[in-house]
């Protein structure tokens, strides 16, 4: 290796500033290149003995593009080592796209290795899509060679058990386990496993509710997921149903006799409410007969108070004398004294 000596350097300087200039920049230009290669060799030597070449400029001008040379090199390596030979231009775009290109790599891998086809392009889709949902790509692949159980209902939302009603009143309880696994040409824009579990809690309670009785929902739980299935709920999710499993169902409750007491007690309070409607009528028409004998006593005693007026008229006109005035009296007398009797004898008695 050439590195410049002091009497070299001394030596442009006798031959001119433009020998000095040109000196240095050679000198200047030799570091340069001296730090590239110590930084990049490495790298640059790896993936030439691992048959993933890559050129040197090229790990250079990843530096300059802001992409991890070290991590695009170690991709394309396990890539090509697996027999999928992906080119750095594709890593970066997906890097710079946002994207894992390590899960990507590793899904395409074990995608090949199960026999499932899948694309480069739908693995980086994929990864994209559930970059802010926790999921990555790799476990999509992981899903789809390896079913999930999924619980219906989902326990970690505070319910164990769906509750259903069939014909006869009875409510019924019952947990359902599904078996799915990742469709990896409905994962990007289908719909999750929030959708499958709520397509078979929708379908069980559908299932319960056409059974004429309880009874036959526990004699054949099965029946509800042959019903779930035959509505196909997986369609347009990310997921395909293998099977549906009830892995628990017992009775909840008479909710048919409880509705029909709520029925009776409501029933009750309307005719009481009738009742009380009518008992309110039947006052008012009392206090009105009593409102209008008052009235038709007061008429009577207006009716008496013209008495006198009439006997001092009739004295005034000659129609009546002093001794018919006294028989009046005596036959008012008499008929107190009557009714004086009469009221003491009611009060011996």
């Amino acid at each position: 290796m050439f590195i410049p000596s002091f009497p070299s350097v001394l030596a442009l300087f006798e031959k001119g500033p433009f020998a000095v200039i040109f000196g240095a920049a050679a000198i200047i230009a030799f570091l340069i290149f001296f730090t590239i290669l110590i930084k990049f060799f490495g790298i640059w030597l790896q993936a030439r003995t691992a048959g993933a070449p890559v050129s040197l400029l090229n790990l250079v001008f990843m530096r300059f593009r802001k992409v991890p040379p070290a991590l695009i090199v170690n991709s394309r390596i396990t890539a090509v080592k697996a027999g999928l030979p992906f080119t750095t231009d594709q890593l970066e775009a997906h890097y710079l796209s946002g994207g894992d290109i390590t899960h990507v790599v590793l899904a395409m891998i074990a995608a090949d290795k199960a026999g499932i086809s899948l694309s480069y392009d739908r693995a980086c889709a994929i990864d994209l899509a559930t970059k802010d949902t926790g999921k990555t790509v790799l476990e999509a692949v992981r899903t789809s060679i390896n079913p999930k159980v999924i619980d219906c209902p989902n326990p970690a939302m505070g319910t164990t058990k769906i509750t259903a009603v069939a014909k006869d009143g009875i409510a019924v309880n019952a947990r359902a386990r599904v078996t799915v696994r990742t469709n990896l040409d409905r994962f990007v824009g289908g719909a999750t496993e929030e959708t499958i579990i709520a397509r078979v809690g929708e379908g069980i309670v559908t299932s319960v509710g056409s059974a004429s009785s309880y009874k036959h929902v526990l004699e054949n739980p099965d029946n509800i997921s042959k019903l779930v299935l035959e509505k196909g709920v997986d369609a347009s999710t990310a997921f395909e149903i293998l099977s549906i499993d009830i892995a628990d169902v017992d009775v909840a409750d008479n909710i048919g006799a409880r509705l029909q007491a709520e029925q009776a007690e409501a029933d009750k309070q309307v005719a009481q409410a009738k009742a009380e409607m009518r008992r309110a009528a039947a006052v008012a028409v009392e206090q009105e007969m009593s409102a209008r004998t008052q009235e038709m006593r007061a008429k009577v005693v207006e009716a008496e108070s013209e008495i006198p007026l009439a006997i001092a008229e009739a004295f005034r006109s000659g129609n009546l004398g002093i001794m018919d005035f006294v028989k009046y009296q005596n036959v008012n007398a008499d008929t107190k004294m009557r009714d004086s009797i009469a009221g003491n004898d009611d009060e011996g008695h």
